[in-house]
């Protein structure tokens, strides 16, 4: 992947902000519930486009991460005490949205005993109870690879368990602050082992070569990962890392291609996909290659 000699956002990068009623009302019912989503702690370009068709991203556990990957625009620092009455705020509002499909991520919280995992599991849990026929993701932390937290989220049965592997190994410890790519790894593999769909994502233009992609997805294969995102790093603000390079919507189809004939049952490849990105898609692909299957 050669870089642009002017690393200045390209057109198909640039997204309209549609004012809609949808929009409004979505931003407003999570606003009163005094929750948090990844759609605004993460500045998501697709934030318009998803709140509209009435789908977003919760993120539980606070908006203080324990952790500053030097990637990620959600706060870092010493977080609050955990809203024990959380996961029902986050049922209430998925039951008023009426949505079909919710995806649930959190901080990191290494502050914690449990890392928050009884949080998660609860969550899950009261949205399940409140919100009967719902579908589920989440995106989860890797709980420094402790099996005993990964298993309660699991035990709580989301249909699709989600963690990012965010980046190449080579470019791992320039990106995440603590997070090891074998250790994504290892707990992608216990989540894969337990029988749940598992899904990863990894972004593009920091540096990563082409070659060390298709790697990256050899490695997510090898550890049972079904669902692929691959997505272009944009830079939150000019303190965190600078883009390296603005990969072109080619690229992106190819490797799309790529990943499909490695055998992940679905890949999302685009330079605005982000990891919830029509994340319900994922679930409808899923059910129609077990039925046909």
């Amino acid at each position: 992947m050669e870089p642009h000699r002017r690393i200045t956002k390209p057109d198909w990068l640039k997204i309209q902000l549609p004012n809609t009623a949808d929009y409004s009302w979505m931003h407003k019912t999570i606003r009163d519930n005094h929750l948090h989503t990844i759609c605004t702690s993460g500045k998501c370009p697709n934030a318009a486009e998803c709140w509209s068709k009435g789908t977003a991203t919760f993120m539980i556990l606070g908006n203080i991460c324990t952790r500053a990957c030097k990637f990620c625009n959600v706060p870092s620092g010493r977080p609050l005490a955990v809203d024990m009455n959380e996961p029902f705020k986050v049922a209430r509002s998925i039951q008023i949205m009426k949505l079909k499909h919710a995806v649930i991520t959190s901080v990191d919280r290494d502050d914690l005993e449990d890392g928050g995992a009884s949080v998660w599991a609860a969550t899950i849990r009261q949205v399940k109870e409140m919100n009967p026929g719902i579908t589920m993701e989440v995106l989860i932390p890797d709980f420094n690879g402790l099996h005993h937290l990964i298993q309660q989220v699991i035990d709580a049965k989301p249909e699709v368990i989600s963690h990012n592997l965010e980046t190449v190994r080579r470019l791992t410890p320039q990106i995440r602050s603590k997070a090891k790519y074998d250790l994504s790894l290892k707990t992608l593999r216990y989540i894969s082992d337990s029988g749940m769909v598992t899904k990863s994502g990894i972004m593009l233009g920091l540096g990563e070569t082409f070659e060390e992609v298709l790697q990256t997805m050899d490695d997510l294969r090898s550890v049972g990962v079904q669902v692929m995102t691959i997505g272009q790093y944009l830079q939150p603000s000019k303190d965190h890392l600078a883009v390296v390079e603005y990969v072109r919507p080619e690229i992106f189809n190819s490797l799309k291609e790529e990943a499909l004939s490695r055998g992940f049952a679905f890949v999302e490849s685009g330079p605005l996909v982000r990891s919830s990105y029509h994340a319900d898609e994922h679930i409808h692909a899923l059910k129609v290659k077990r039925v046909i299957s």
